[in-house]
């Protein structure tokens, strides 16, 4: 059994930074690739960012390149997502997914996750 819990959400100004962090049990977690989604109210949930079990791939949805980073720590059982530079359309609730069936690469859809978080709500004011 794989669970998934984030943490780091909150309320913060446009132009401001948060980081959001998820900790994951289970033996194999450096063998998943792991993303981040988000859902805003009244819309799908979309992709944001993916790294694979290495940290050498990593691939971003557009709206958010150069902006937000993706980490992890393998020893820790972490994945992160750093966001810089907040706009208001980056509210969401954002959810942390892991898949056990892509390792090497990186995968953006939703359906290739098998574990999710609860999520953690982000909320950025203009």
């Amino acid at each position: 059994q794989v669970q998934l819990v984030e943490s780091g959400g909150g309320l913060v100004q446009a132009g401001g930074s948060l980081r959001l962090s998820c900790a994951v049990s289970g033996r194999t977690f450096s063998s998943y690739c792991m993303g981040w989604f988000r859902q805003a109210p009244g819309k799908e949930r979309e992709f944001v960012a993916a790294l694979n079990w290495s940290s050498a791939r990593s691939y971003y949805a557009d709206s958010v390149k150069g902006r937000f980073t993706i980490s992890r720590d393998n020893a820790k059982n972490t994945v992160d997502l750093q966001m810089n530079s907040l706009k208001p359309e980056d509210t969401a609730v954002y959810y942390c997914a892991a898949s056990t069936r892509w390792r090497v690469g990186v995968t953006a859809r939703r359906t290739d996750y098998d574990y999710w978080g609860q999520g953690t709500q982000v909320t950025v004011s203009s």
